[in-house]
Parts: C-alpha cells; structure tokens; sequence
C-alpha cells in the first residue's frame, strides 16, 4: 500500500478560555487507503475536512495543528518522522498542486528558475542538467514552446498555462505520489479538461498514486478509482467510484450527485443538500417567461480595445471585444459562455462601464449609456449594477455588512433617513436568506457563499433592473452555488430583474438562462434560446465546450 491513513483526527488549539485551551476538532478519526498507481478522490463541501486531511499527511498545516493516528507513507508512520527527513521527502517522494497557481508560483522568478530548484535541490543535477530537464517537463505538460516559456514570468502565461507549469514542478523528482488540492476548480471546463487529462496521462505514465481533493463529483468520476466523501470531519461513504455513482449509500453522497446543475435535466430549482437529505422532492415547473417582455436593454456593436507599447513610440491595438448585439428583455437572463481570454467579462465590463468603450451602443430605457455623464449616468448606475465572481474581494473588509447596505442608499439618496435606511437593509439581508443579526458582523466572519448572498443584497439596495454577474457562483461549492442560484431565481420572479450571467460553466448557464451568447477570441460566434443551443449547437466552438463539461462516472465509462 502506497498511502494508508489510520484514525486520523487533526485539531486546532483556538486560545485559551477560562484557563482552558479551546480546540476545534476538523478532522474526526478518519481512515482510507491510496494504493500504487491509482486515483483515490476526497469529495466534500467547504469545512469538510478533506484540504486538512491532505495537508496533514506532509505536515503543511499551521503551528496551532495537533495531529493524532496514523499517516504510513510505504511503511513510514510520517506522523512521527523527524522535520529534516519530512523535508526531503516533500517534492521528491509526495508532491503537490493547489486550487490557485497564482499565489503558488513566486511572481519574481522566472518559469524556468522555478523548474530548476527541485531538480537541483533533490536530484542532484548541476544548473545546465536542470535547465534541460526543466524544457522536457515543459513540453510534456503540453505547454507550446517550452525553451521560450522557461524565461517567462508567471503573470505572463494564462490560468491553465499556470497550472501545468505546477504539475510539471509537482512532476520534476517523478514523485510516488501527487496531492492534487482543487486544482481544476478556477478553469474554465475546456481548460479543465485538458489538465484532467493530462493528469490522467501522466499518473499512468510515471506509475504513481494521486489523491485528487475536489467538491465536484462530475470532476470526481472522470478521474478517480476509488472516492472517499467526507463532510464535517468524518467519512460519510468511501467505494470504487463506478459503485458511488450507481449506487451511493449515503444519504450525503446522494444529495452531491443531485444539486450540481445538469445538462439534461431541467427542474425549476435546484436541490440543495439539506432538502435532499430531508426527502424533498425536485421542483419541476417555475414561473414562466413572458415571451413578449419588453427589451431593456439593446447592444449594437459594441468594441473595446486595449494598446500596447511597441517599440520606442509605436503602439498596438488588442480588439478584445470585436462588436457585440444582443437584446435584453425584462424578467430574462441572457448567458454569456466563453473560454478565459474570450472577451464575456470585458463585455459585462464595457456595458458598465468601467471600461470605456471603443465604439457601439447600449440602449437602456431608450438612452445611450455610453454617451451619458454626470449625474445623468450618476441616475442610471442605480439601474443597472454588477455582482463580481470574488465575493471576498469586493465586500470592504472595515465595513459591517449593515454599514455595506447602507452606504449605497447614502450615496444615491434612497430612503429619507438613517433608520428608513436601516430598515430597508435589514428586510433585503433576510431577503437573500441572512439573519437581522448579520448587519453588525464582518465580511470575514462569513463564507463564501453567504458574502456572495451580502454581495447580491448590496446591489438590490438600488432598486435595479439589470444585473451584470461575473462568474458570480464559479468560487463556490455545489451545493452552496445551488443555493445562490435559487436565490437569484426567486429575486428574478419576485422583482423582475434581468440578468447578464456571465460563467464557463454551460451546466449553471443553461438552468438559469433563457438565451445564450457563445464568445470567441472577442467576437459572437452563436446566439440562440438555450434549449435549442443545447440541443442544436451550430458552431464547433459551441460543441467543445459542451464536450468539455464534466459528465461523472457514466458518461467516461
């Protein structure tokens, strides 16, 4: 056996209470084994414990960690093996990969020195060796034009380039096994594909064990052997993965499998876990669309551009977004699909605004909105507003969640005063499924999935007809982006808002879009209702990215 955890169980002492240390127990005495040369898939939501579980077996948790059983790495009890030796074991006998390559890859040192240091470190090879060795990792993580690529910056190089340059540092000492920590969850599904397969190829190739961490079970069954779910600390269900898919036991494991978006069934609402598990049943009928709604907001040929120096004084033009139409109508939501680099969020952007555009229109209300200034476009912000995809990134860390309600009512003028105001914040805060007493609390004391609920709250504060959502559930959990999705539903029905929901995910935009516009290199290349773009797809573009989304067990067996 490569890998075998015994009773695990991993604490956080918390600070001391009452002349007691307080512990928070994350991981519950859990045990699971990962053989030679195959794949072991730990699947569970945020906070289930699978991330400690993983980073346990290296000891790459913080210093107020405790752990208890046993990790026998080929025999080796690592929970008891000496720093010195742990040291040489990380990059060399276990390697890793993290969700977000970004802030995996020092943004100082180039590509190549990155690739180096391992080889040089544990395998003994001289620069000019590792240099060498660094090309031929390079090109067979599939990444064009390796020699150029080793002189290359991390910031240089896209998503996906970024994670194959990980796997390739993960891969440089031919590790026994790879801990994949989320690594396909920020890519888009052709680019997670990729990287899914590749992975695949190379486990076969150099012979090793993977454990793959994921809280996506479509991901799970298209590369794992064998899935352990764990949700709170322990392990709710471990099988080969051919007998989870088939027939799960566990009531956890079955609700997964449900609440994540389908591309072939199309209920009304999504479940999510807590119903499922209650024996609920899926809804089937929502409200219908009136075909015949009246279009609020039009574009026509809408470009924008960006210019890069070249040379001493010349300059060149990159056309991101290359003259985009579409028609919005009241109570409809438009899906905006595109790999990364495809110009849908430069566009979600232009429309607002915070880019300015290079040419077209945007009819809102029978009005130019990029001719608009002053307070004229000061009024018509309020209209249309935009929920970002990094619900950490866009909530003001000093703010309380009340004082975030508040200051846009403020700044617009809505509501006579303070209290009226207040008021108001507290009935959308309970609106989005948040208690009253979330006001007085901060954005760090909230998850991931209820700051996107604030973030979504924030933006109906202004009374909007438009929203503008950028990948507004693409960082969250299955079964927490279900929930933000019924949301956004339900305030569609109840308010009569329009959506520009921009996402890579086909499977999310087709239950919640009404029509779909595909986006390549810039330009439209399919429009169409998205039953018939589902069923009918006209364009080869249109048709790999409905290849690429992950299907589970069945589909790749």
């Amino acid at each position: 056996m490569l890998l075998s955890i015994q009773d695990l169980k991993v604490a956080f002492r918390m600070g001391k209470q009452g002349g007691e240390m307080q512990r928070q127990l994350a991981v519950k005495g859990i045990s699971f084994d990962v053989p030679e040369n195959s794949t072991v898939a730990l699947v569970g939501e945020s906070g289930s414990g699978k991330s400690v579980t993983a980073m346990s077996i290296l000891n790459l948790l913080p210093e107020n960690a405790e752990r208890e059983g046993r990790i026998l790495f080929q025999g080796k009890d690592l929970l008891h093996t000496g720093l010195r030796e742990l040291q040489a074991i990380r990059g060399k006998e276990i390697a890793c990969v993290f969700q977000d390559p970004m802030s995996s890859l020092n943004p100082v040192f180039t590509v190549g020195q990155q690739l180096c240091e391992p080889l040089i470190k544990h395998m003994g090879m001289s620069p000019r060796q590792a240099w060498v060795r660094a090309e031929e990792l390079l090109h067979e993580v599939g990444i064009p034009e390796p020699k150029r690529r080793l002189q290359a910056y991390p910031h240089e190089m896209s998503g996906g380039q970024q994670q194959r340059v990980m796997i390739a540092m993960a891969l440089a000492c031919e590790p026994k096994l790879l801990i994949a920590d989320e690594p396909t969850t920020a890519l888009d599904v052709t680019i997670q594909r990729q990287v899914l397969e590749l992975m695949a190829k190379l486990k076969e190739k150099h012979k090793m064990g993977l454990l793959f961490i994921s809280h996506d079970l479509g991901v799970v069954g298209e590369i794992s052997d064998h899935v352990v779910v764990m949700r709170h600390g322990e392990v709710r269900e471990k099988a080969p993965v051919a007998q989870i898919f088939s027939n799960p036991q566990d009531s956890y494991t079955k609700a997964l499998l449900a609440c994540r978006p389908s591309l072939t069934e199309n209920p009304a609402r999504l479940m999510v876990i807590d119903d499922h598990i209650a024996g609920k049943a899926a809804q089937q009928h929502g409200k219908a669309k009136d075909p015949n709604a009246p279009v609020v907001l039009r574009a026509k040929g809408l470009k924008k551009s960006f210019w890069f120096k070249e040379g001493l004084f010349g300059k060149k033009e990159f056309k991101a977004v290359k003259g985009v139409d579409f028609e919005l109508k009241k109570g409809h939501t438009l899906g905006v699909v595109g790999e990364s680099g495809s110009g849908k969020t430069t566009m979600g952007l232009t429309l607002l605004r915070l880019h300015e555009p290079t040419g077209g229109e945007v009819l809102f209300d029978g009005q130019d909105l990029l001719k608009m200034s002053g307070p004229d476009w000061q009024k018509m912000r309020r209209r249309i507003q935009v929920v970002f995809q990094n619900p950490y990134a866009s909530l003001n860390p000093r703010f309380t969640i009340g004082q975030t309600l508040v200051e846009p009512m403020e700044i617009h003028g809505i509501g006579k005063d303070h209290a009226e105001r207040l008021a108001r914040a507290t009935a959308l805060i309970q609106k989005v499924g948040l208690p009253e007493a979330a006001l007085h609390k901060y954005p760090h004391e909230f998850s991931g999935g209820q700051r996107q609920r604030i973030a979504i709250a924030r933006c109906l504060t202004l009374n909007p007809e438009v929203l503008v959502l950028d990948e507004a559930v693409s960082a969250l959990d299955v079964s927490v982006q279900a929930q933000v999705l019924n949301l956004l539903k339900d305030l569609q029905d109840e308010l009569g808002l329009s959506y520009i929901f921009i996402s890579h995910d086909l499977a999310v935009v087709k239950f919640i879009s009404d029509e779909v516009l595909v986006m390549q290199h810039g330009d439209v290349v399919e429009q169409a209702p998205v039953q018939e773009l589902m069923a009918n797809p006209r364009q080869e573009y249109t048709r790999k990215l409905l290849g690429a989304v992950p299907r589970g067990y069945q589909a790749a067996a």
